[in-house]
């Protein structure tokens, strides 16, 4: 499959925009790891896909750097204003759905290996299993995010079309999918 055309995929699937990204573009950095362990979200060690679950941060970025391309996609949502938590949430729920529709219809297309990362947290259970001293409900389905591995999004976005910021009163999330072979 060729990188224009997981690009037009993964628009179809509904995100917002997508556009590919090349590995010498990836901005990651370590300290990352020290944002999710200030747990400003809440999921730092009580979801499975959330650091320190996913693993060490170096073997995560060493990976992330196994792979030489990738598509950076994004879902935009209006929210009331820059406090509208619950709107923030509904959009990233959104994201989550976008993300399983694109790792179903569109990775598992992909010859050849594959990292699909999406963002923090990732809403399939109503509550993590981690929560309640459990396994993962469904490790098959569930997406770590792109600050876990190290991503800095902000900069990572800055080499591609897509926009960090997408207007007032809206908030924007972003997944990426990597790969070894672009065809």
């Amino acid at each position: 499959m060729k990188t224009e055309q997981i690009v037009a995929e993964i628009v179809k699937a509904g995100a917002f925009k997508a556009a590919p990204i090349e590995q010498e573009s990836y901005v990651l950095d370590r300290s990352f790891r020290d944002i999710c362990a200030s747990n400003g979200c809440g999921t730092y060690d009580k979801c499975w896909t959330c650091p320190p679950c996913i693993g060490d941060i170096d073997e995560l970025i060493a990976r992330v750097n196994t792979f030489p391309h990738g598509v950076l996609y994004q879902t935009v949502g209006e929210i009331e204003d820059s406090y509208d938590f619950e709107g923030m949430m509904e959009v990233g729920e959104k994201h989550a759905r976008l993300g399983q529709e694109i790792q179903a219809k569109v990775v598992a297309k992909i010859p050849g290996r594959t990292l699909h990362l999406s963002c923090g947290g990732c809403h399939l259970c109503p509550e993590c299993a981690k929560r309640v001293d459990e396994p993962c409900r469904h490790p098959d389905l569930a997406l770590a995010p792109m600050e876990g591995y190290g991503f800095d999004v902000y900069n990572t976005a800055k080499a591609t079309p897509l926009k960090y910021v997408n207007g007032t009163n809206t908030v924007t999330y972003f997944g990426i999918v990597l790969f070894d072979s672009a065809e």
